[in-house]
């Protein structure tokens, strides 16, 4: 038992263990460094097959799996306003001061910053991802944003594209979205004991194998870097609906011996692929940040990949070698990378990445903006709604709508179940001692 030195911060998203991406491991990691610098984190997302209910992770980090189950891609069910009562109660049990989203696309996250700006609370949301502004899919998306970051106190993203992209989907003022890279646990992601031999070269492929991680660039470029290179092995991680194409050129070309598919890969094993390899093969078609890049720098691994999104400014001109999103021009940078392999030492490489990303910079560059979120003014309803209203001659009605109700089913729960007849649960605070005594959960975990 004891006190928290600083912020009480409520995470959510859709996006948490068991399963394991991108989100899931920054907010697990950012959870961690922000609890070792004595602040209290919960994270609250939906439930998971059996595990339901309050379950204690690493350094007593609490995580609230809601009794709602998934509906399309990992997503809750949109329902407005039926997780206001859980929410409220998560709030004031654990006597939050700060909400944090992450994910566009996160239902639950979208309500539950919804609900915490109707009951006062200030709120900071993290976009992850990369969206367009023609397609059906995306317009009803950016609409979605421009709702939910119409209040928001203040944003990150994980890079100067996805800053410019939010900026111009959701019409936030760009003074009130910060940029914060992802990082990567360099502890973990260490090179292989000895160096490999350079007779067979080894291309490693890692990613969900679904078209906008550009598998079917995969299908043209493998057979063609076969073809030219009779040492080039590739090992392709992952799965996905994508995988049949990449098993059916695998018979059309005969290269059983040397392309070696694994199936979705354990993220406990992620390493232990990645240093089978020299070169680390990328071919996204959009990514705001790739963390997947940073785990095989970290590896020692030379990177191949597409020049999308926030690619560009992950990794120094001379630890990556960036294409088009084309076959012929990835062929050429495939190419181009096996010429400087001799050029590369994985050890330097991998301490390089230890100076250049780090969890515990990400979690001091995260306090800075909890801080400027606490200092911002708070606004009566009709200042809100004017918010709203600005928001299109439609849209704008019927946001304010959506507020004025969630507001009134807010005073209603206030007079049906008063918060002082929840009871606050006392702060659970783990030592030192009893935090190396603890080991993460390590349960079979599908990577992206």
């Amino acid at each position: 038992m004891g006190e928290w030195k600083r912020h009480r911060i409520l995470m959510v998203s859709d996006f948490f263990y068991p399963n394991f991406g991108g989100v899931e491991n920054h907010i697990y990691y950012l959870s961690q460094c922000l609890l070792k610098l004595g602040h209290k984190v919960v994270v609250m997302t939906h439930a998971y097959n059996n595990r339901s209910g309050v379950r204690y992770m690493t350094g007593g980090l609490k995580v609230y799996y809601v009794p709602w189950k998934p509906f399309l891609m990992q997503n809750t069910f949109p329902t407005f306003y039926g997780t206001l009562p859980i929410v409220r109660t998560i709030l004031i049990r654990e006597k939050i001061s700060l909400v944090h989203g992450h994910q566009a696309f996160s239902t639950l996250c979208h309500e539950a910053l919804m609900h915490a700006r109707t009951m006062g609370y200030k709120v900071i949301f993290t976009d992850h991802s990369l969206y367009g502004f023609a397609d059906a899919g995306s317009i009803h998306m950016n609409k979605v944003l421009q709702f939910t970051l119409a209040e928001v106190s203040q944003a990150i993203c994980v890079s100067h594209t996805s800053k410019e992209n939010t900026v111009l989907r959701s019409g936030l003022p760009p003074e009130k979205v910060f940029v914060i890279p992802n990082a990567v646990d360099t502890a973990m992601f260490k090179p292989a004991p000895e160096r490999l031999s350079s007779h067979e070269i080894v291309i490693v492929v890692i990613s969900r194998l679904v078209y906008r991680k550009g598998a079917d660039l995969l299908v043209e470029v493998i057979p063609e870097v076969c073809r030219l290179y009779p040492n080039v092995r590739f090992i392709v991680g992952g799965d996905g609906p994508k995988r049949v194409r990449l098993e059916e050129m695998r018979e059309k070309h005969s290269l059983q011996d040397r392309v070696e598919m694994l199936g979705a890969v354990q993220h406990s094993q992620v390493r232990s692929v990645l240093i089978t390899g020299h070169i680390f093969l990328n071919s996204s078609l959009t990514e705001a940040f790739c963390i997947a890049i940073l785990e095989a720098a970290s590896c020692g691994l030379l990177t191949v990949s597409t020049r999308v999104g926030g690619v560009p400014e992950v990794l120094p001109d001379d630890m990556i070698v960036l294409a088009k999103p084309d076959p012929g021009d990835m062929v050429q940078a495939i190419k181009k990378a096996i010429s400087i392999l001799p050029k590369i030492d994985p050890q330097e490489m991998h301490n390089r990445m230890k100076e250049l990303y780090n969890w515990h910079d990400v979690a001091k560059r995260t306090e800075i903006v909890y801080d400027r979120a606490l200092k911002c003014s708070n606004q009566n309803l009709l200042q809100r709604l004017s918010r709203y209203l600005s928001c299109g001659a439609w849209a704008g009605k019927l946001f304010c709508l959506v507020m004025i109700i969630d507001f009134l089913l807010w005073h209603l729960l206030q007079l049906w179940k008063p918060a002082e007849d929840i009871e606050e649960v006392p702060d659970f605070i783990l030592s030192h001692d009893q935090d190396k005594g603890i080991s993460r959960d390590n349960e079979n975990q599908s990577l992206r």
